[in-house]
């Protein structure tokens, strides 16, 4: 009963895009382990014993918190099911804390990916132009690896099979779509529809942009922290902590703003979005000024 109900809940919830990998082997895993107990409904003894058994890299909580989202829902449907209680395991790691890049560090990176040099190679090419690209749109790097010809449009970038499975379009700065366009008519891609593309002729994979990131952040000579190194998804970060920091002084439009940028991000909800608020001294004074604003005004 409970694996039916399981098969249920997961193919509802991707029909609203949700990918949800390994959910089945896990979950069917617990409803194996209840099964032995002789348990029909969630039980909360049950969840917390069967998370408490894993052992690996993954933690328990990772796992209880699928039991937790099942739970809602089963519950929902019949009270039987016993409601878990959400973080009953304690979160082994926090977000690492970004690494904001400065306008001027953002040209470096450009330039020192034009530094590395093959011979007879575009790789210096692909690199900066990939590098560029993502600081103009915050791309995740796999939406930019897959990039296709027919995704250039005269609208944007049309990225597709995103996060979640989800499409949407990225407008372009004109700036952006101009160095793109320009980059396309040097490097036509004869017999590939992929934008970035490797010698053998596929597209320009993950690996090897990697590898290629870790020349050019060392020639670029960032500064470091906290005993760890800038990373690609980074660059991701500097656009939305940018972009966040234009937005208006207008209460009414700041909403508006906020939703635009989420929207713009390929965020699945908008509380993903507001994570990056605490990241820059500007963003935080922004808001430390507004709250006062809105306090001397005595707005609840």
């Amino acid at each position: 009963m409970l694996i039916s109900d399981i098969d249920r809940w997961l193919a509802l919830r991707r029909t609203g895009g949700y990918i949800l990998r390994n959910y089945e082997l896990h979950l069917h895993r617990f409803a194996e382990f209840a099964t032995t107990r002789k348990d029909t409904f969630i039980r909360r003894e049950t969840a917390v014993a069967w998370a408490s058994r894993i052992r690996g890299v993954v933690p328990p909580s990772r796992f209880y918190q699928r039991l937790v989202q099942l739970s809602r829902f089963l519950h929902a449907e019949d009270p039987r099911h016993e409601l878990l209680p959400d973080r009953y395991f304690p979160e082994p790691r926090r977000r690492p804390v970004p690494y904001i890049y400065s306008p001027a560090e953002a040209r470096r990176l450009i330039e020192a990916a034009y530094s590395i040099r093959e011979s007879g190679s575009i790789l210096p090419d692909i690199v900066a132009t990939m590098i560029g690209l993502l600081f103009a749109t915050g791309l995740r790097i796999s939406e930019a690896v897959a990039l296709s010809r027919g995704d250039v449009t005269s609208d944007g970038l049309i990225v597709r099979r995103a996060k979640r499975g989800k499409t949407r379009l990225v407008p372009l700065h004109p700036s952006a779509a101009s160095a793109l366009a320009k980059y396309m008519e040097r490097h036509p891609g004869l017999g590939t529809d992929h934008v970035f593309v490797s010698r053998q002729g596929g597209p320009f994979s993950q690996p090897a942009f990697r590898r290629a990131w870790s020349v050019v952040r060392e020639r670029a000579a960032l500064a470091t922290y906290s005993k760890r190194s800038a990373r690609i998804h980074d660059i991701r970060h500097t656009f939305a902590v940018r972009a966040l920091e234009s937005a208006p002084r207008d209460r009414g439009r700041i909403g508006e703003h906020m939703l635009a940028v989420s929207t713009y991000l390929g965020h699945s909800y908008i509380a993903d979005t507001y994570w990056y608020f605490q990241h820059t001294p500007k963003l935080m004074a922004q808001i430390s000024a507004a709250c006062r604003r809105e306090f001397e005004r005595g707005t609840p």
